[in-house]
Formats: structure tokens, sequence, C-alpha cells
């Protein structure tokens, strides 16, 4: 007699196999409950009801647990996917499914070595549809992102919290890549430009180009989206003076690439990961909810791997944009554990499942939430006349130190003049003149100022009165 549970048993072993599994693969731990015959015509029915997939015909013929979603946490576990301790001191809350999927990578029940890239894992996804992300938990991660007036221009929230996030993504994401420059570290080497003694200069570039790519998006929140020029912007950033070859920066791999730690092999065919890239573009500008859309983007862009490196570097910032466009929290992965960020995007390559990273995700936001929403309600309303002006006002700043001009109405009048409205200029004077008044080395950044440039102007002419 076939037990009662027998799907669930096929499932089970459906899981250690990534690449599918014939029938003799499915039949042999299971040949004491079932004939191969009776499985044969229940495996037949499963792919018929979509409860299975399959691929190939007669001996060719394999089976493969359904490209996601797979199952989330049914309304009786969402009391516990809420509020269930980390597993261990070092690592996050897990859901109930996302525990199943940590412990189908310890130990591996599969040969590793076999695991490669399912284009049907990136296809299946359909905008909307299918959702990474139940809708409670994006209803939970909209609570703890949101702010007052989210209907200002994009990126109006971030530029309010910009240095703090500015130094806490730097050094979250160069942390999760092996840096070891400490928070404080980080803070000096980008508010000064001083290096910290006894590291590495991959490590000071890295922390760097993190600078330089969170600048860019930013300054250029009004204009970034998923897109392609966009993604290879972010990557240029992010893997500058980091590659062997400096024409793999920004663009798209021609190579294979292995994973350490992982026997995981992302396709090495050009036209596939041209492909594929142009699919997770298309799909995530699709994608109508910002969370959905930033961690499909942390999905889909490490597993692909269309770079040849820094690959995760950019799905990290990438799964900004949503988030900075709409005016929501940004995503710093300040304090993140290391071992559960791995193991999270470990299962996305091994298993294509999405579950464990996602509860990663969860509570990364929701830290990430609490420290940028506490800071912006302590920071006063924004001077109108500096919203509107914001590029204008930088530009000028800018102009006004690395040309060595005294901070006096007449020189800021005379570069604002062509470039304010006329009914504003008085205004904008007296608020570039008061910017003026208030720099100092930790926040110069902001204006593009090199340090050394600084000092010398304050050297000229001190503090403004």
């Amino acid at each position: 007699m076939v037990p009662a549970n027998l799907l669930d048993q096929v499932l089970s072993q459906l899981a250690r196999y990534p690449r599918g599994a014939s029938l003799e693969d499915l039949l042999r731990p299971l040949s004491a409950v079932v004939s191969r015959r009776s499985l044969q015509r229940r495996l037949a029915e499963w792919v018929r009801l979509g409860k299975i997939q399959a691929e190939g015909v007669l001996k060719g013929r394999r089976y493969l647990l359904l490209v996601p979603p797979f199952r989330y946490p049914p309304a009786g576990e969402r009391a516990a996917y809420s509020v269930r301790e980390p597993l261990q001191e070092g690592y996050v809350p897990v859901s109930t499914v996302g525990e199943e999927v940590r412990l189908l990578l310890q130990p591996r029940m599969y040969d590793p070595d076999r695991i490669e890239f399912r284009r049907e894992f990136l296809e299946g996804y359909r905008p909307n549809v299918t959702m990474y992300l139940p809708e409670h938990t994006r209803e939970r991660l909209l609570a703890g992102g949101r702010v007052a007036n989210p209907e200002r221009p994009p990126g109006t929230f971030v530029r309010q919290v910009f240095d703090k996030l500015l130094i806490d993504l730097s050094w979250s994401s160069s942390r999760l890549e092996g840096s070891t420059y400490s928070f404080f570290e980080t803070k000096r080497l980008i508010e000064t430009g001083e290096a910290a003694p006894g590291k590495t200069p991959t490590e000071t570039q890295m922390v760097f180009n993190h600078k330089v790519a969170i600048e860019f998006l930013v300054d250029s929140a009004d204009r970034i989206g998923v897109n392609r020029n966009t993604i290879l912007t972010l990557h240029s950033m992010l893997a500058d003076k980091l590659l062997p070859d400096a024409r793999a920066v920004g663009a798209l791999r021609q190579a294979p690439v292995s994973i350490g730690g992982s026997g995981y092999r992302p396709t090495a065919i050009p036209q596939v990961i041209d492909e594929c890239f142009q699919m997770i573009l298309d799909k995530g500008a699709a994608i109508e909810d910002p969370f959905e859309q930033s961690f499909f983007l942390m999905v889909h862009l490490p597993y692909l791997q269309p770079f040849l490196d820094v690959n995760k570097r950019t799905s990290r910032l990438a799964a900004n944009i949503p988030l900075i466009r709409r005016n929501l929290a940004p995503l710093s992965f300040i304090d993140v554990p290391e071992r559960a960020y791995f193991d999270g995007t470990l299962a996305v390559y091994e298993l294509n499942r999405v579950e464990l990273l996602r509860d990663v995700y969860l509570w990364a936001y929701e830290t990430s939430g609490k420290r940028y929403i506490t800071a912006y309600d302590r920071i006063p309303a924004p001077n109108p006349m500096g919203l509107k002006y914001r590029k204008v006002l930088a530009e000028v700043i800018n102009e006004v130190v690395v040309k060595g001009f005294a901070p006096e109405d007449a020189h800021v009048r005379t570069l604002a003049a062509t470039r304010v409205e006329a009914a504003d200029l008085d205004a904008f004077v007296e608020l570039t003149l008061r910017e003026l008044r208030g720099l100092h080395e930790f926040n110069i950044i902001r204006y593009r100022l090199p340090p050394l440039v600084f000092k010398e102007w304050e050297s000229l002419y001190g503090t403004p009165d």
C-alpha cells in the first residue's frame, strides 16, 4: 500500500537534487514503501497537478522541486515567524521554513559538484504574481521603513540620513566581503581619506569604492532605476581597481567563475549571461512592490554572477534602489551576521531556495529601519530652498572652496546668478553662506571637497562670520 505521506517523502528527496532527480534516484530510498510502477504513476500525476516539475523524456527525464515560490509560512506560523529567537549567537531569527532550508545545507546531502545554473529559476518568476515576500512580510517591512510624506521627490529621505548611511553601508557591506576595517576606521577613511594602519590596499579600495557608489545612488536618486545603465555603473564604481582586468569593470563577464565555499557553478556562456541579465532587469523593473523588487535583486544578481567579481556587493547596493526612490528607510546591512548572510545566499545558489535569505533580509531591514527612522525624526524639516536647489547648492559650495573664493555675498551671487531663479537668488545666497559657515572636516564629504583643499581654504578664511 502506498503511504499517505509519499508526496512529502518525494519532496524531501527532491530537495537533495538541485539539478533534478531521476526515477531511479527517487526509488532507491523509497523502494520499501512503493513500487517502481506506482511511483512512476504518482510522479506523472504530481507533474500534471503542478506539485512538482519534470524535464526531459524517457531515461533522461528528471524531476525537480517547483521553482519559487516554494512554501511560505502559513497563517498559523506567523507569530513564531515574527518572534522566534536566533538559533545561536551571531545568527538571525528564522522562520520554520527558513530553518528547514538551513538544515538542508548542513551536512550536504548531495554531491556539491553537480550544482549548475538553472535558468528556469529566473524564468519561473512572474512579476507581481510570484512573490518571494509574503503579504504580511511586506506589510511589516513597510511599517518599519515608512516615513511621513513619502510623496516627496525621490531620495528626499535618504539625503537626510546620508552621512550615517554612507559610513554604515560602506563598513557593513565591506565587512561581509572579508574587510577587517572597523566601523571607526571606516568612518575616518571616508571623512578624512586616511587609510587605517595595517590594512591592505584592497581593503582600503573596497571601502572607498562603496563610498563612491553610495554617493552615486543618493545624488542620482531621481534618475536611477532597475536598468542596465544603473547596475553597470554601480558595478564599475564598486569594482574600480579591484579586478585584474580593467575591461571587466562595469562589463558582463566573458569567462567562467567559481563560488568559494560552494559547488555551485554559474553559467559560463556569455550569451546566456547577457540574456539572463536583461531578464533580471526586465522582471525586476516590472515589480511594483519596492521590497519585493529589492529582495528580487538580492536573490538573482548573485545567482547569475553576471560580473567577474563584486556581484554580491552590487546586489546589496542595487537592493537600495527601490527603497531610495520610494523614500523608504535604506538597507545598510548593519550588524548582519556573516554566517546567516552566507547561509542564505548559499541556499539560493545550491537549492534555489529563498526563504533563509528572506529571513536575513527581514531582520536586516528592520534593524536598518529603526536606525534611520530614529535619525530622521531628530532632523529638522529640510529648508525648501535647499531641496529645490540641492545640486546647485552643492556645486556652488564646491566651487567657492576649490577655487579659493572668499565666502562672501558677491562671490556666491556671481556663481549662482545663472543657475537660480531671480526671485530665489537672495534666499539662495543666504542659505549658501550659512552652509559655508557650517563646513568642517567631517561634513565636507557631502560637497565632494578633498580634505587638503578644504584645509587650505579654511586657513585662508577661517570660519566665516
